[in-house]
């Protein structure tokens, strides 16, 4: 089963969808397989993180801000604002696909694990995102 997400990144930062996917799942109807999601995006990605404590995204969020920061003087792919560039990079460094799989209907992901779109514009986003379910 193939289906599509469409989630509206308001800000640049995470934002956890793991209750989007685990309806996604759910309304498949099946028990058990694999969940693979894909962000048909190349300036936001996809992970899975500690969903618990707040401080956890904030702390990845500020340090890839650190590493990949705005307004290099390397940057020659500069039309669409100072931020564009440096999410390119930040989604090479991340991932553009995750996958979890599922037992009994439900995600198998641990405790304190969620699933989470990591938007890299500072401007609100439509992201797009394929969601395969497979036994």
């Amino acid at each position: 089963m193939i289906s599509q997400l469409s989630i509206n990144a308001t800000r640049q930062g995470l934002h956890e969808i793991t209750a989007e996917v685990a309806a996604v799942v759910n309304e498949s109807g099946l028990r058990e397989g694999l969940c693979t999601l894909f962000i048909k995006h190349t300036s936001a990605s996809l992970l899975v993180q500690e969903n618990a404590d707040p401080s956890a995204a904030r702390d990845l969020e500020l340090w890839l801000n650190r590493l990949v920061s705005e307004n290099d003087q390397i940057y020659t792919h500069t039309n669409e604002g100072p931020d564009d560039m440096p999410s390119h990079i930040k989604s090479t460094l991340t991932a553009s696909s995750v996958a979890v799989p599922f037992v009994d209907g439900r995600l198998t992901l641990g405790t304190w694990q969620g699933i989470f779109l990591w938007e890299h514009r500072r401007t609100d986003m439509q992201r797009n995102i394929i969601v395969h379910i497979g036994a």
